[in-house]
């Protein structure tokens, strides 16, 4: 199953960085991005996975899967809530929205990212240099001046 890779991943990366607290994950359905709860810091990215329909025999990948994580640490117990947001078929007018599956290989980097994350944004860690804060620049990327997207 796809969320415990998540959770043992997320375990392995925390294990020894987090100052020692408890940590534990939360897959719900209900995050609002760029809206987290007061006390709660957020970390919104985009991974790639799969899908498969559940009404037909179609796949696809997608390179645009998002995820969000809200956090919070209290009192050494830390919590992150994640939703990633699923895709329908194409082919399929009455389809529901299924969930990523999302490799291995990339949930390890979704979790390191979001150890990161967490120690600068919950321990105030200065890893500044680990972060990018800049925004992508089209006029001057050379895929997108040759009309790749």
């Amino acid at each position: 199953m796809d969320l415990a890779e998540w959770t043992s991943n997320f375990k392995s990366e925390a294990d020894g960085l987090l100052h020692g607290d408890t940590w534990n994950l939360e897959f719900v359905s209900s995050i609002q991005p760029e809206h987290p709860q007061p006390g709660w810091e957020e970390y919104l990215t985009q991974t790639s996975a799969r899908f498969w329909c559940s009404q037909c025999p179609r796949g696809w990948p997608s390179n645009r899967v998002t995820v969000v994580f809200h956090m919070c640490l209290k009192d050494s117990t830390g919590t992150v809530k994640v939703m990633r947001f699923g895709q329908k078929c194409q082919n399929c007018s009455n389809a529901p929205m299924v969930d990523p599956i999302v490799e291995p290989e990339n949930i390890t980097i979704l979790m390191k990212n979001l150890v990161t994350k967490i120690r600068i944004k919950c321990y105030e860690e200065d890893l500044d240099d680990l972060e990018v804060n800049s925004p992508h620049d089209p006029p001057n990327c050379d895929a997108c001046i040759r009309g790749i997207h």
